[in-house]
This record gives C-alpha cells, sequence and structure tokens, in this order.
C-alpha cells in the first residue's frame, strides 16, 4: 500500500514538473512576446518576468532591442536622368507584437517588406534629385523625407523605423569615366582660359611699362639736352667773360688746352717751326 502511495506521489510530481515546464516561460528584459493557441494570438507580453500558459499554448518571442536592416545595393535614377548605384541601410524596432506577427510574422518578413518600402521611398526622393544634392549637405533633408515615408507604411506592420541612412553611392563605371572625362574637358578649358587671361594681362602689363620706359627716356634725354644747352652757354659766358679780362692769358690758355688734346704720345706732327701753333714754344711772336 506505501508502494503504491509513493509512486502515486512520485507520479504526480512527475506530472507537476511536466506541467510547470509546459506552462511556465520567461521574458527577459530585451524580449517582448505573444501567447499563441493554436496559431490564434491571445495575449502581448512586452515586460520582462515569469509567466503562465496552457499547455497547448505556444510563445513567440520578438526583439525589444533596434534591429538591422541592410537591403541591397539599388540602381536607381536621379532628376538630371544619371544613374546611381545606392546602398543604404536602416534601423527599426518592433513596437507592437500584435500587429507584427499578424502583419508579417517574423524578422526575416518584416525585412522583406521593409526593403521594398525604403526601395519605393528612395527612389521617389532620388527622382527629385540631382548628384550634387545626393553628395551635399541636402542629402539629409531628402532623407528624412524617406524616413518619415516609410515610416508611415511600417506603421501598419507595427515596426518604427528608427533611422535610414545611404551608406554609399556611386556612379556606375562607364557613367563615372564619362563624368570623370567632362570634368577634365571642362578643366582644361578654364586653364586654356586662365592662360589667355594671363597672357593678356602680361602684354598689357609689357605695353603700358614700355610707354611709361619711352616717356621717361624722353623726358630724360629732354632734360639732359637743357641742362646740356645750359652748360654750354654758362661755358661760352665764362669763356666770353674771361676773353673781356685778359685777351693775351685767354690765348695763351687756349693754346695750352690745344696742345694738351693734340700733342699727347705717339702723335706726329709736320709743321713749320715758326707756324702759329708754335707760337708759345719758340717764346716769340712770329707776328
Amino acid at each position: 500500500m506505501n508502494n503504491k502511495i509513493t509512486l502515486g506521489i512520485g507520479a504526480a510530481l512527475l506530472l507537476s514538473a511536466f506541467v510547470s515546464s509546459m506552462s511556465l516561460f520567461t521574458i527577459f528584459p530585451h524580449e517582448q512576446a505573444m501567447v499563441l493557441e493554436f496559431g490564434n494570438p491571445q495575449k502581448t507580453i512586452q515586460s520582462p518576468g515569469l509567466y503562465f500558459k496552457l499547455p497547448w499554448q505556444d510563445v513567440q518571442k520578438y526583439e525589444k532591442r533596434v534591429l538591422n536592416l541592410d537591403p541591397p545595393v539599388e540602381r536607381m535614377i536621379l532628376s538630371d536622368q544619371k544613374p546611381l548605384l545606392v546602398d543604404t541601410f536602416a534601423r527599426y524596432r518592433i513596437e507592437d507584437p500584435l500587429a507584427f506577427f499578424t502583419t508579417v510574422r517574423s524578422e526575416e518578413g518584416a525585412r522583406a517588406r521593409l526593403g521594398t518600402i525604403i526601395n519605393a521611398g528612395l527612389r521617389g526622393e532620388l527622382g527629385k534629385a540631382t548628384l550634387s544634392t545626393v553628395l551635399s549637405q541636402e542629402r539629409n533633408i531628402f532623407m528624412q523625407n524617406v524616413l518619415r515615408h516609410v515610416n508611415t507604411q511600417a506603421k501598419r506592420f507595427g515596426i518604427d523605423v528608427v533611422d535610414i541612412r545611404i551608406r554609399r553611392a556611386d556612379l556606375p563605371n562607364q557613367t563615372s569615366q564619362a563624368v570623370f572625362n567632362r570634368m577634365k574637358t571642362e578643366r582644361e578649358r578654364e586653364a586654356a582660359e586662365f592662360r589667355a587671361q594671363g597672357f593678356e594681362q602680361a602684354q598689357r602689363i609689357k605695353s603700358t611699362a614700355d610707354r611709361e620706359a619711352t616717356v621717361i627716356t624722353a623726358e630724360a634725354k629732354k632734360e639732359s639736352e637743357i641742362l646740356r644747352g645750359q652748360g654750354d652757354a654758362a661755358l661760352t659766358k665764362i669763356l666770353n667773360d674771361a676773353y673781356g679780362q685778359d685777351p693775351e692769358f685767354f690765348k695763351f690758355y687756349r693754346s695750352m688746352q690745344a696742345y694738351e688734346a693734340s700733342l699727347d704720345k705717339g702723335t706726329y706732327m709736320v709743321l713749320s717751326p715758326d707756324s702759329d701753333f708754335f707760337e708759345f714754344f719758340n717764346g716769340v711772336n712770329p707776328k
């Protein structure tokens, strides 16, 4: 009898442990859950703790933390008809587990739906933008527009999109080469224009300098001729005054200057000794 009681108690304990293991579950701080009964949602749990469910019920857990979404690179067309390879990433959070479960079921389904919505939002905004806008600070403005558009669509899935960013935006190879060639041609044209402007300015400066040099030279020559004329006039006046004071001394002085100028080393002169030129050599005036 005692053995039967012991076996009954043991069986009851085992059954109780089995029921407990099938009925108790834990929700951690980074988790939220849906309690399902035969695939139908019964209740939503978003607070951490130990919870009870019926043994035939299931628990579907979801992350409460921010999740990553990395869509594939997409080829998009800008407003100026330039193709662009756009690589984006997004961050999202599951806000409403019930809406999430009834619409997309899983994170894989959410990534597929969000990827499509983000792609459509980006195409709509990039179709109104130019390459310079995408590469400038204005990109933040249209990315905020994309975020608002995506969040409007994502709310029905119980999802809150925290952020969307463009990781890279590259031109296709053939387009990059065409843009490079166009930029090179433009820079060469600008360089040729700058060189032409520089040459023109150099010619203008040289012409101005030549004209100023000619004017300065002419003015200097004019002034030198005036000074020379003034000097000659002064010399003539001095000589005249000197001649008027002592004609004999003046005649002697002029003869000495003539001797000095003509009778240098290596000079040969054939003259009569009693000529006027040697008047002061002989000490006798032939006249």
